[in-house]
């Protein structure tokens, strides 16, 4: 089971090459671009090429906006990602301080600054903050965007997503499920080959629970082939939910989130058959809303053709967390609770010692997840994807 310390500095380790002063930005983030670098080895002049990185701008600086950021940092000088701009109405006070500062992730371990009224650093290197709540008045084309994270839960379709590309973005990846049969999603491990460059131009990462369901259910039908099945999510809360009784579209979201245990829907189940279209009709479920502020565990019953038993499941989820799925998938054999799930890179985490085998065709499959940083990561896997194929 990988695991990353997010609120450590190891994490949060500063990447090299990306620390230039503050104020020496001139407002042009085309600055901070990969450019070629030269050596000189004996008498010789060697020329060293690298690579220019995809920019990347994120529009909503929530949950998942944060995430996003630490977790690219993460990744050091590995990334073929660029972060130059974010878009968010709090400005650079708020996008700075809730970035430093996280109750659930802790205190992240770079250095976050103020450079100006409309830029921050990280560990030096500078990101442009913006404010508009229209995409369409965004400086996409000006600052030379590529990849648009659009975490801000309101552009969900073509439509929305496709303002964009209007604003002069060339690529859109939605961090939600995407509404209308126009945007593709993918599921990194699952999917994510069918990723077309030529006509994919916005796409959706799914949502947390999906990305979680799907890698293990598609080692499951390929393995054994589902009949049909129900899951139950039991998921941490969200912001979508009330910190005390009020209204909300959802008479039970409107109840208290941390002095209750919320049932409510989710399309996860129906909309792993988007990405493993062999499985349409077959899945289902619902979420059970808990008093926890993050990790979740899905509970997934299903009917399988083949014959089986606990350990072959178990054994074929070992086999493809080596393989196939190593990094997104991974099976842990030690009695946890959610809390050591914190932080997990990985999508899904199967729980070993709750496999059933009911009979011998009832199947029965416990698997954790970090509902935002494993789900973040998954969101940069995908970003990464988009940019190697521009």
């Amino acid at each position: 089971m990988a695991t990353t310390a997010c609120s450590i500095p190891t994490v949060a380790r500063s990447v090299a090459g990306q620390r230039r002063a503050a104020k020496s930005f001139n407002g042009d983030a085309s600055v901070f671009a990969a450019r070629p670098a030269r050596a000189s080895v004996a008498a010789r002049a060697v020329v060293v090429v690298t690579e220019a990185k995809a920019k990347v701008a994120i529009n909503g600086f929530g949950r998942i906006g944060r995430n996003f950021l630490r977790c690219w940092h993460g990744r050091g000088a590995s990334s073929g990602l660029d972060v130059v701009a974010i878009n968010d109405s709090g400005g650079v006070k708020q996008a700075s301080h809730l970035l430093k500062y996280d109750s659930t992730l802790g205190t992240f371990g770079a250095d976050v600054q103020i450079v100006d009224d409309s830029h921050i650093s990280v560990d030096g290197k500078v990101i442009t903050v913006v404010s508009a709540r229209d995409p369409l008045k965004l400086p996409w084309k000006e600052m030379g965007i590529d990849i648009v994270i659009e975490g801000t839960g309101v552009f969900l379709d073509s439509e929305g997503a496709g303002k964009h590309i209007t604003a002069g973005a060339k690529k859109v990846v939605i961090t939600a499920p995407a509404k209308g049969k126009d945007v593709p999603t993918y599921v990194i491990g699952v999917n994510d080959k069918d990723y077309n460059p030529k006509t994919d131009h916005i796409v959706s990462n799914a949502s947390c629970t999906t990305n979680c369901l799907a890698p293990f259910v598609k080692v499951v039908d390929e393995k054994f082939g589902i009949v049909k099945g129900m899951m139950t999510t039991t998921h941490s809360y969200t912001g979508d939910q009330r910190l005390l009784d009020a209204s909300h579209r959802d008479l039970r979201r409107a109840r208290a989130a941390a002095l209750n245990i919320v049932p409510t829907t989710t399309g996860a189940a129906k909309a792993v058959a988007l990405v493993l279209p062999g499985l349409k009709g077959k899945l289902n479920g619902f979420a059970l809303r808990v008093p926890t502020p993050n990790v979740s565990v899905v509970d997934l019953v299903v009917q399988v053709e083949k014959k089986t038993f606990a350990e072959e499941v178990n054994q074929a989820f070992r086999d493809a967390a080596a393989g196939p799925m190593k990094g997104v998938l991974a099976i842990t054999d030690i009695p946890l609770v959610s809390v050591d799930f914190r932080c997990t890179d990985v999508s899904t985490t199967v729980d070993a010692a709750l496999t059933m085998v009911m009979g011998d065709d009832m199947v029965k499959i416990v698997a954790w997840y970090d509902n935002e940083w494993g789900y973040s990561q998954r969101v940069v896997d995908l970003a990464e994807l988009v940019a190697k194929k521009m």
